[in-house]
């Protein structure tokens, strides 16, 4: 599912870039809106997964496949280093939610009445927000 949309959205990456007669200022602007959009996308996913784990393992993937959506963004991205940078702020911050991911306790310490550190947990959600909002900062057409 990943794959298919990682080669969607770099379609959609280079069909913005490579649409009919528009100008450079178009195609990147229509190239940043691809980004903005994937972006709004990660950062909603990532932050609802994280409030909602219940399984360590399960969230760890899904911030892994979050991450190697950021990756190939980037790849797009890289003739433009200040989105180039913040896309790599982005996966820093799911890279560290990730490692904080194998921290969680199973489903099963939940039930036995271990909890999830809500201020951690917070943080967490909190970063990647930022960070995704600092890729869509500066974004923009040139």
């Amino acid at each position: 599912m990943s794959s298919t949309a990682l080669v969607f959205a770099g379609a959609l990456l280079l069909s913005g870039c490579a649409a009919g007669s528009d100008t450079g200022a178009e195609a990147s602007a229509d190239s940043c809106e691809v980004v903005r959009v994937e972006v709004r996308d990660i950062s909603n996913g990532a932050q609802n997964a994280i409030l909602t784990a219940s399984d360590p393992a399960e969230l760890q993937s899904y911030l892994d496949g979050l991450s190697e959506r950021v990756d190939a963004l980037g790849e797009e991205a890289a003739d433009d280093s200040a989105v180039s940078d913040a896309l790599d702020a982005l996966d820093e911050k799911l890279d560290a939610a990730s490692d904080w991911a194998e921290t969680l306790p199973s489903e099963a310490d939940v039930e036995a009445g271990a909890e999830i550190d809500a201020e951690a947990q917070s943080a967490q959600t909190e970063g990647i927000q930022a960070a995704a909002v600092k890729v869509t900062e500066v974004c923009k057409a040139e």
